[in-house]
């Protein structure tokens, strides 16, 4: 069996020779790749192709959020892992949002991380147990939205990935291109997706769709 690949990055090199320690107990893992900052981390990844990278939040030049959104847009194949020191809630749910693999506490990286990268790339989530109350949160957001707008259960798989798209802020132009479809396909998604949440108005849906980004990606 391949070992996984791994490029981490921190901006304080005495962390990342603890993370390079922590790693090395396990044989199935190869740091092919280690970076001081955010831009660095960008162009190893594209450079070395890893399966997983570990970014922390707070780094030069290009930050972990910036790094994930990035990775992201430019559909690179490698799952993220973001360490912080800093577990606020908004911080947490933007990088759920952008689809991370795996959030942990730098505090117990040392404990966790074989665990969350052995989960990670089995296609698992991981998030640190002593974060589980920040994912209730999120739960319960969603099932107040359902709430809310009990048509939210109505749309099509289709309609969700869409709807999520216009909370990104994208036009329907740039939706279509993404999906591989036409604007008019996309222009009647929108009309079905505003008839089952009973949204009216010429910018209810945008609105809409601003307003719970993380309700709709916690979905």
């Amino acid at each position: 069996m391949n070992p996984l690949r791994l490029v981490i990055a921190d901006d304080h090199p005495i962390f990342r020779a603890g993370l390079r320690a922590v790693l090395a107990r396990s044989p199935e893992i190869q740091v092919v790749g280690e970076a001081g900052d955010g831009a660095e981390a960008l162009d190893q990844v594209r450079q070395f192709k890893p399966d997983i990278a570990i970014v922390d939040i707070d780094m030069p030049k290009c930050d972990g959020l910036r790094f994930a959104a990035s990775v992201r847009d430019a559909q690179i194949p490698v799952k993220v892992v973001v360490l912080t020191a800093h577990p606020q809630k908004e911080m947490f749910d933007a990088f759920l949002d952008l689809g991370v693999a795996g959030y942990v506490l730098k505090e117990n990286a040392s404990a966790e991380l074989i665990a969350c990268l052995k989960a990670v790339s089995e296609g698992e989530p991981y998030v640190s147990p002593s974060l589980t109350r920040l994912l209730l949160r999120r739960r319960q957001a969603v099932d107040q939205l359902r709430t809310e707008r009990p048509g939210i259960d109505r749309l099509t798989p289709a309609e969700r990935r869409i709807l999520r798209l216009i909370a990104e802020d994208k036009t329907s132009k740039e939706i279509a291109t993404q999906l591989g479809v036409s604007p008019n396909t996309v222009d009647n998604h929108r009309a079905n997706i505003c008839e089952k949440l009973g949204l009216r108005g010429t910018h209810s849906l945008l609105k809409f769709a601003f307003d719970n980004k993380s309700r709709l990606n916690a979905d």
